[in-house]
């Protein structure tokens, strides 16, 4: 008979279950989307430091590194910016830990650099305003653009068509296109704006309006025998109900339930 990958995963899990498990000489691969940089900063050294194991966080924009565990990377955890990029592995029988688990979320802001004296505008306005140089995140590599793709396509359908646009890889890069005045405002997720001084918020979509943007995670089909315990317990910890406070205090909002369905 063939089991299920969330029933091998637990089978795995509960092998490793014996006093003195999390000890490995392993490093804890996570891929995660590079909006968790700033909270991880204060987070990994405290899981470390707690169940003394190391951990590796390879930061990048979440398509981009979802198809690096399609391509069978050796990554153990993955915690993209959006629930929908689990979903696409989970989908392939590449996930393991069952559902995806979503312990924040966020919106999309449109902002403009700090140092600006230009007027705000807002969402309804820059779209159809083909003098306007709009920063977008790339929708074909990161999760940011393909949200924000989403978004503006419900506001205008042929948005792409009269928008002056132009875009980055992640979040980073279009706060630089902005700063370098290459764009006049740029979309991020509120919490990326917040952790970043050389940009201001000018108009919001609150959560869950448009898009729902959710931060999840899930233990995957690359993640190695030897590490399947320490990558379930990191995933318990980052949805702790004290983790969770400790993401509300760097910008993120909370969630009710970290199960997701569908």
């Amino acid at each position: 008979m063939k089991l299920s990958a969330a029933a091998l995963f637990a089978g795995a899990v509960a092998a490793f279950a014996a006093p003195g498990a999390y000890a490995q000489t392993e490093t804890l691969t996570v891929a995660a989307a590079p909006s968790l940089k700033a909270v991880f900063q204060h987070i990994v050294p405290m899981f470390e430091k707690e169940y003394g194991a190391a951990v590796r966080v390879e930061y990048g924009p979440s398509q981009t590194q979802r198809r690096r565990i399609e391509g069978g990377a050796p990554i153990d955890l993955f915690l993209p910016a959006s629930v929908e990029e689990l979903r696409k592995l989970q989908d392939k029988g590449l996930v393991l830990s069952g559902k995806p688990r979503v312990y924040a979320e966020t919106s999309l802001v449109l902002v403009m650099s700090a140092a600006s004296s230009a007027l705000a505008v807002s969402f309804s306005d820059v779209l159809p305003n083909g003098s306007v140089r709009i920063a977008l995140g790339d929708p074909t590599t990161s999760a940011l653009g393909d949200i924000t793709a989403r978004v503006f396509a419900k506001f205008d359908p042929s948005y792409r068509k009269h928008a002056r646009l132009t875009y980055g890889p992640h979040g980073g890069e279009v706060v630089d296109l902005i700063r370098t005045g290459k764009a006049d405002v740029g979309v991020l997720y509120r919490v990326d704006a917040i952790n970043n001084g050389g940009v201001r918020i000018i108009d919001e979509i609150p959560t869950g309006t448009y898009a729902p943007v959710q931060f999840a995670g899930a233990v995957v089909s690359t993640c190695r025998p030897e590490s399947l315990q320490i990558a379930a317990k990191f995933l318990d910890f980052v949805t702790s109900p004290r983790i969770q406070k400790l993401m509300i205090q760097y910008g993120f909002d909370p969630v009710l339930s970290h199960a997701v369905t569908g």
